[in-house]
């Protein structure tokens, strides 16, 4: 059995502690004193395993991001036919346990650094790469080849667009809403209507 070891658990720790701070405080007012609170730490052991507050909520998205990217693999591992890989891949996005609005929240605070934070603008070209790496091997069995960049994309900025509102929204944006709107979209764009 592989032991794991002290200094990684501690470094998971910190990271999940920073994207709840994050979902609390905002980019703005998430502090290392914070995070290390809620890890019940001190701030000189946050920067014992993070040089500064970029890079600890650097790792907090790329954590975010692993664990949301498990999710639609999950479901796309269980996907037997092209529109099931949609559907898992949408699903996957908007699966309940991440679509909240303090999560939406937390992830808007990060994107909202993307233009200056070269790092965090890496991760979410990863992101959108391997989003449109999944929808479009999907797509390619459903629509005419050169119409597959063009709907991955718009499939792509309604997940973005539905996480946006539901993290500025007061009441936030239900699961089942944002399902409705991809869904019509799908029923519209798609040239057919696939039998479940």
């Amino acid at each position: 059995m592989k032991l794991t070891k002290i200094s990684a658990i501690r470094r998971k720790e910190l990271r999940q502690a920073a994207f709840q701070v994050l979902q609390q405080e905002g980019m703005a007012g998430a502090t290392l004193e914070k995070v290390a609170a809620h890890a019940g730490a001190s701030k000189g052991i946050v920067l014992h395993y993070f040089r500064n507050k970029q890079e600890l909520f650097e790792h907090a998205m790329r954590e975010a991001n692993l664990v949301l990217s498990e999710a639609v693999s999950a479901r796309l591992r269980q996907a037997t036919t092209p529109y099931e890989r949609l559907e898992a891949i949408i699903d996957g996005n908007f699966e309940a346990r991440f679509f909240q609005p303090s999560i939406c929240h937390a992830w808007l605070s990060l994107c909202a650094e993307v233009p200056r934070e070269p790092q965090l603008a890496r991760i979410q070209t990863v992101i959108h790469a391997r989003m449109r790496s999944n929808l479009m091997s999907a797509l390619v069995h459903l629509l005419p080849r050169a119409e597959c960049e063009e709907v991955a994309l718009t499939i792509t900025a309604l997940i973005d667009g539905l996480w946006l509102r539901a993290g500025l929204q007061s009441g936030g944006l239900s699961r089942d809403t944002a399902l409705a709107q991809m869904r019509d979209y799908l029923d519209h764009r798609l040239p057919f209507q696939p039998t479940v």
